[in-house]
């Protein structure tokens, strides 16, 4: 008998619960805390134990709530992304425009080929330079029906986005809220040492680009062989992916539509500085404008808006839930507590091992707070001043935490955002786990092989 784990919604409502346990386990303790260029860090050597506030049953009951309130700005942002996503995929043009994809592959094998390379290549810059994150739920909605219609599985159409942005995250050169920030904690000048991160960017998306291909093309070889191939043959997406529709003139204006959206969006978060506000406008104004090229009935266009909105009801609860697991391990004061005593772990160690064990504490503090920006707050106050003693480069610090909160997203089930793309493509979690394991333990070889050369070979300051 295999081994299967609960739903998602179960399976965190047992982490929410097991993290109100370890509030009345793990000591208490804080570090203080200063505000610095409107950044609220850590000071370094300032921990210090404090009374203990463990979880009670209460606390446990309204960690969800607390996270709905926590994560209301995400969650609006999904309900209308999800809600321009159906009025846009009322018009039949996405579904044409697939097809159109499918046909050119058909007729030239080597476009096929080239489909996922490509793809995962643009998302991976789009990881690595403006650290696209909740934007991967977006495209998801497109990439799963385009994988179904190349004959892939809803593995390869959720790792298109979503391993390819989160290679390009890990391996960023230019994202200003891990490594812009992290810098700016370390005292480094913002971006300095962009040349050696550009070489990890390469080798992380060069593997994760790999070994997605590689799966792709055993399972259209042998689609039996997808550890998702039974729940596939319901998906929604494959059946939309199926039908036949004439691309035709009307269609071809909703796509330039969504494409000139698209770079409105790309331009918006570098030029502009949007986020998930201004982005959730932008999906909206597509949407009406779609429907009025389309010449969509109103009515239709109300109601498909609200049927694709409705369809993102579980993801939420999964974000919120997530959100939850936080708050209980923040309010519960263990946090901090845990980084200490995996900072004071690093000390005493010869550099390159030193530097191995910055990247695993990174690692594992990913699972209490799987966010860039958040955990560099955190943790580089006190690993910028710990890698001076361990005579170990500021960059390369910099490197171990974006290597260590970038890699672990893909796989953990406290991020929001994974958990949030699995609910979507309908992948239960101890599936995307033990096909994601062997990709992850790869790249991680890969950064800890790439935290060497600046401790041995080169200075890197």
């Amino acid at each position: 008998m295999k081994f299967k784990l609960p739903d998602t919604l179960l399976l965190l409502i047992a982490i929410l619960f097991v993290f109100s346990i370890l509030t009345w386990i793990v000591p208490s303790g804080e570090f203080d805390r200063e505000v610095i260029n409107g950044k609220e860090l850590v000071v370094a050597d300032s921990y210090k134990e404090v009374a203990s506030n463990p979880s009670n049953i209460f606390d446990f009951i309204l960690a969800p709530i607390k996270g709905f309130l926590s994560s209301a700005q995400i969650i609006v942002f999904i309900f209308l992304v999800a809600g321009s996503f159906g009025v846009i995929n009322e018009t039949g043009a996405i579904e044409a425009g697939l097809q159109s994809v499918v046909i050119a592959s058909q007729k030239n094998k080597a476009y096929k080929k080239l489909v996922i390379p490509l793809l995962m290549i643009l998302f991976s810059i789009a990881g690595a330079t403006f650290g696209m994150s909740e934007e991967v739920l977006v495209f998801i909605l497109i990439t799963l029906p385009l994988s179904f219609a190349l004959g892939y599985d809803s593995v390869v159409g959720v790792s298109i986005p979503f391993v390819g942005a989160g290679a390009g995250f890990a391996g960023a050169f230019l994202n200003p809220f891990t490594v812009g920030i992290a810098q700016g904690i370390a005292e480094l000048a913002p971006f300095s040492g962009w040349e050696y991160r550009l070489v990890v960017w390469v080798i992380l998306t060069t593997a994760a680009i790999l070994f997605v291909v590689v799966y792709a093309n055993k399972i259209e070889k042998s689609p039996e062989k997808s550890p998702m191939f039974d729940i596939d043959k319901t998906s929604k997406y494959k059946n939309q992916a199926q039908e036949n529709i004439t691309f035709a003139s009307r269609h071809r204006a909703v796509i330039i539509i969504f494409l000139l959206g698209l770079v409105a969006l790309v331009y918006g978060v570098n030029a502009w500085d949007w986020y998930i506000n201004e982005i959730s406008a932008l999906f909206v104004c597509m949407a009406v404008i779609s429907a009025l090229v389309f010449r969509m009935n109103s009515g239709v266009a109300i109601d498909s808006f609200v049927k694709g909105a409705s369809e993102m009801i579980k993801v939420t609860f999964v974000i919120a839930i997530a959100k939850g697991i936080l708050i209980i391990a923040s309010d519960g004061k263990i946090i901090d507590t845990i980084l200490n005593a995996m900072a004071s772990s690093v000390d005493g160690f010869p550099n390159a091992v030193s530097v191995q064990l910055m990247f695993g504490v990174q690692t594992f503090l990913n699972f209490f707070l799987p966010s860039g920006s958040g955990q560099a707050a955190l943790t580089m106050p006190i690993m910028a001043p710990l890698s001076d003693l361990i005579e170990v480069s500021r960059q390369t610090a910099v490197l171990a935490f974006q290597l260590g909160d970038g890699l672990s997203n893909l796989i953990i089930p406290t991020s929001g955002v994974t958990m949030g793309v699995l609910t979507i493509a309908n992948i239960p979690y101890e599936k995307w786990f033990k096909w994601m394991l062997p990709l992850f333990i790869l790249l991680s070889i890969l950064a800890m092989l790439l935290l060497i050369p600046p401790v041995l070979f080169f200075s890197w300051n």
